[in-house]
């Protein structure tokens, strides 16, 4: 899929491109509206491609009421994302899900109570992707549209992808997941490369925060579905792994499927590689090689929860010497408690990911 994912100012982009039209068609005023914010000097996330504009992303803090048809939502700190549209030629595709997804980190790192969004009924497939990050509908507008609110007070943990980017407070273990940098890198966004936090959401528009990992096990493995797992870079040069491996994000399985166990299928190569899909990095001849050269393999779907950014990120060194690295990767079995002072070691605002 060529084009990418920017941050761009209103300015920038080009209202007359046919993207446009459906937006125009269900609001008249939409071209006041993206003129006033073109001068206001503001931003949306872009996705551009040879065909032009692709997808628009803008977000809004306000601290409003919301006036529905039956009722009146009381005026509290809320993000508002005023534009989230995908064009027809990537529907079904990860643009949505990783465009929301970098919208609901916004939304958690400007600690807002609400996150919400007006959206008619027509636009079905779209109000599935809310429901399925854990949206609600709280009512309509006096515009025909529904109003679909997430609250970080109300947050569901019955589903990891409902709850996102949040953690569930009441997991009981944890783990780390080990990854060579050669397919580390393509999967997630290499954050100590990148100097700018943009950088990272922009990438992550583009490629979802679905993630497949493909393991080979020398030994059964311990994780569980729900579980949350740091993200280990396994640095492959001759020298210096001590400071270079490192961790650098965090996730929660979502999904764990068992494909080889001691050279024993459980599931074909063909469903391998079907199920696999477009979430992983791995190419159907590299999926073919691990799936015939491999004695275990399995395969875990994560949500990518957050990312520790540059100068953040954990290297082996600091954690072995908290005691968070005694064993292999994959036989680490950490208690919440470890798993907290991981986070910690990483900079990251617990408090702001682990909510009850």
């Amino acid at each position: 899929m060529a084009g990418k994912f920017e941050w761009r100012k209103f300015s920038e982009v080009n209202l007359e491109d046919a993207f446009f039209d459906a937006l125009k068609a269900d609001y008249e005023e939409f071209p006041v509206w993206f003129k006033k914010k073109s001068d206001a000097g503001e931003y949306a996330l872009v996705f551009n491609d040879e065909q032009g504009v692709g997808a628009f992303v803008y977000l809004k803090r306000e601290n409003e009421d919301i006036q529905l048809m039956d009722k009146t939502l009381p005026p509290i700190p809320r993000v508002k994302i005023g534009t989230l549209r995908l064009a027809e030629r990537f529907r079904g595709m990860r643009l949505g899900e990783g465009a929301l997804g970098v919208t609901l980190w916004k939304w958690r790192d400007d600690k807002a109570e609400d996150i919400y969004v007006t959206v008619f009924e027509k636009h079905s497939e779209l109000i599935s992707l809310f429901e399925r990050f854990g949206f609600k509908c709280v009512g309509m507008n006096s515009r025909g549209e529904c109003i679909y609110l997430k609250s970080r007070s109300k947050i569901d943990y019955s589903d990891p992808y409902k709850a996102f980017p949040f953690i569930r407070a009441n997991f009981s273990k944890a783990g780390l997941l080990p990854i060579f940098e050669r397919f580390h890198d393509r999967l997630f966004p290499y954050s100590e490369l990148k100097i700018r936090k943009r950088e990272i959401e922009e990438e992550t528009a583009g490629n979802g925060v679905t993630k497949v990992y493909i393991g080979s096990p020398y030994t059964a493995m311990h994780y569980e579905v729900g579980e949350p797992v740091g993200i280990y870079r396994i640095f492959e040069g001759d020298s210096g792994k001590t400071y270079r491996s490192a961790v650098t994000s965090y996730c929660t399985i979502t999904k764990m499927d068992v494909i080889k166990n001691n050279g024993r299928a459980a599931m074909s190569l063909a469903d391998f590689v079907k199920n696999a899909g477009n979430k992983t990095v791995f190419t159907a001849e590299e999926l073919t090689s691990t799936y015939n050269g491999q004695n275990n393999v399995v395969m875990l779907e994560l949500v990518y929860n957050g990312f520790l950014g540059k100068g953040h990120n954990i290297i082996h060194k600091n954690l072995k010497e908290q005691g968070l690295f005694d064993v292999h990767p994959y036989n680490l079995d950490y208690t919440k408690e470890q798993f907290i002072k991981l986070l910690e070691m990483g900079d990251v605002d617990v408090q702001n990911v682990i909510i009850d």
